[in-house]
């Protein structure tokens, strides 16, 4: 596997105006010697109202999906994996912004601890006006145990205390979870709930990401918090984590660093 992290984006034309936002934060990161990353942006369908905000730069890859047909983020990150041939996948929203040092922070952390297959970082909600707030909860800075993430999340009202869009995990242990989970929303929480089942974590308590409040989000639609679609997601988001973590999946710890996923093993 090269050494190359591919940072993956689902947008659709609403989202595609925030694209040279996106790649301006890109470019303003510096990762180790020998180091590189490309980014993967996948159309959620096809039109052609997101291809004039795709900035011209070698190390961009576009793709669309079907015509007439939108599958959502899930979907269109998942499809995104087939160009991702990096050791690592990023994850970044079409809406959101990286801070400087974020993509080698996090991939310090996984270089440098095998048994860690997944990193986090802190996020500040960027407003309409430019300003920035944070929210309380946190954790510690440092690593984030097995099963962790899940509890966390059942007692504290389906809120994790990391945040899924500051993602960066080992690409093999992403495709052996089978990519984002095909839901309407809440894909990117059932992933992360799934890879605190079967490994260890790490949060960065420096600021990793502008996670981008505005009036057209797809989390602030109506939609998303309807009631009857919420809990069947909650549901089957939490079902998934505890049939992986009863099964006893889990990366291999002590292995050579590239996420190599062996498959059933015994629970410590």
């Amino acid at each position: 596997m090269n050494r190359r992290v591919i940072v993956v984006t689902a947008v659709h034309g609403p989202s595609a105006p925030f694209l040279p936002e996106a790649h301006a934060s890109l470019c303003a990161q510096e990762l180790p010697a020998g180091w590189e990353w490309r980014w993967v942006i996948q159309e959620d369908g096809r039109t052609e109202a997101v291809r004039p905000y795709v900035p011209d730069d070698p190390r961009v890859v576009f793709r669309q999906g079907r015509h007439g047909r939108q599958g959502g983020p899930g979907v269109a990150r998942t499809m995104a994996l087939a160009h991702a041939d990096g050791a690592y996948v990023k994850v970044l929203d079409a809406d959101d912004r990286l801070t400087p040092g974020a993509l080698a922070r996090d991939l310090a952390v996984l270089e440098a601890d095998p048994s860690i297959g997944w990193a986090t970082s802190r996020v500040l909600d960027l407003l309409p006006d430019g300003s920035t707030a944070g929210f309380p909860g946190d954790p510690a800075h440092g690593p984030i145990e097995r099963g962790a993430v899940l509890d966390f999340w059942k007692a504290n009202g389906f809120r994790a205390q990391v945040h899924p869009a500051t993602l960066l995990v080992r690409r093999d242990l992403l495709l052996a979870l089978g990519g984002w989970m095909a839901l309407p929303a809440s894909e990117d929480t059932g992933l992360l709930l799934a890879l605190g089942g079967v490994s260890r974590g790490w949060f960065s308590s420096e600021v990793g990401l502008l996670y981008r409040k505005w009036e057209g989000q797809e989390t602030g639609q109506a939609a998303h918090v309807d009631p009857a679609e919420r809990d069947a997601r909650m549901a089957v988001v939490e079902a998934r984590a505890r049939a992986l973590t009863a099964f006893g999946w889990s990366l291999p710890e002590g292995s050579d660093g590239t996420g190599r996923f062996d498959g059933p093993r015994e629970r410590p």
